[in-house]
């Protein structure tokens, strides 16, 4: 029996056309409009929304890093897995650039089954049942017995690397002011119906609260981010702009934030985290560091490992 493994990501905008559209223009900076656009559903009433993000990207080269954090993630649970005794195919497809995860599916196409590794450590409803819709569509006629990995978000090699992250940010520090610190853990905002439905909240809770122990945190916090700011809807709370406030309003003056949501340094990361939480903090005259992504650390690859053999296992 031929087994393969599927990552399902989100993907950001590269150099050159996507493909996506076939009225394309292909002209220069394209890309991050068409993969902006692409998300909000090519709504041109959300063309103000699609200007401001895309700003998010020119101001870091108009493209993303995201792609080549996945596939470095997927080189890494490859090599795991074969120093497991499963010499495995791992293919990466994207669900808003590509390679498309319909591409990634024809990769796949000749398996008996394939595992489909979500790149989410904590999945919402809708979100999660796009990329399942997405593997569906992407396998014709049929296909590959496919399930589905476990989440991760309550496996120990996850909070090991967050709080390895966490002690690389810190290194050098004093004791005292690492107890000193409060401990941000932030995740992707999602409209507040869907947290409980979800069960969304609950997990990125489980999550802080086993990383937090991993890294002997003194003090520790949640704080969501990336919420668009012309929604109807009421999303997460509280912001990590709210909460830095409130944090300083009760004298902290230091903090280390880890976005435990996301797996690798991308936009949300990059321009949310690290200029807009930033100014914030500047003008709180708050010291803030942020610490890195679990990327491709060794504890967390062994997590998508466990995650990947545990699905075969239950085939």
């Amino acid at each position: 029996m031929t087994d393969g493994v599927l990552i399902a990501a989100f993907g950001g905008p590269q150099p050159g056309c996507c493909g996506r559209r076939a009225d394309c223009s292909r002209g220069p900076g394209c890309e991050a409009p068409c993969f902006v656009s692409g998300i909000l559903g090519d709504d041109p009433a959300q063309a103000g929304r699609v200007a401001e993000v895309v700003a998010h990207y020119r101001h870091f080269g108009g493209f993303s890093p995201y792609n080549r954090f996945a596939q470095a993630q997927a080189e890494a649970l490859s090599a795991e897995l074969a120093r497991r005794g499963r010499p495995l195919p791992v293919v990466v497809g994207f669900r808003h650039w590509s390679p498309w995860i319909a591409d990634a599916c024809r990769s796949l196409a000749a398996c008996d089954r394939v595992a489909v590794l979500m790149l989410a450590p904590h999945r919402a409803g809708r979100s999660t049942d796009a990329y399942l819709s997405a593997v569906e569509q992407g396998f014709t006629n049929g296909g590959p017995q496919r399930v589905v990995c476990p989440v991760f978000h309550e496996h120990p090699g996850l909070a090991e690397a967050v709080a390895a992250r966490v002690r690389q940010a810190t290194a050098g520090w004093s004791a005292e002011r690492r107890a000193a610190a409060e401990i941000v853990f932030t995740a992707h905002a999602i409209p507040q119906p869907a947290e409980v439905a979800s069960g969304y909240r609950a997990a990125v809770e489980a999550s802080a609260r086993l990383a937090a122990s991993a890294c002997a945190a003194a003090s520790w916090s949640i704080a969501y981010q990336s919420a668009p700011v012309s929604s109807r809807v009421p999303w997460s709370q509280p912001t990590i702009e709210a909460h830095l406030t409130s944090l300083a309003a009760r004298g902290v003056r230091e903090a280390v934030i880890q976005p435990i949501g996301f797996l690798v340094d991308h936009m949300e990361v990059l321009y949310d985290l690290d200029v807009e939480a930033m100014l914030v903090a500047e003008r709180l005259d708050m010291k803030v560091t942020r610490a890195g992504t679990v990327g491709d650390h060794p504890a967390f690859i062994r997590a998508l490992a466990d995650s990947v053999e545990t699905a075969l296992a239950t085939a």
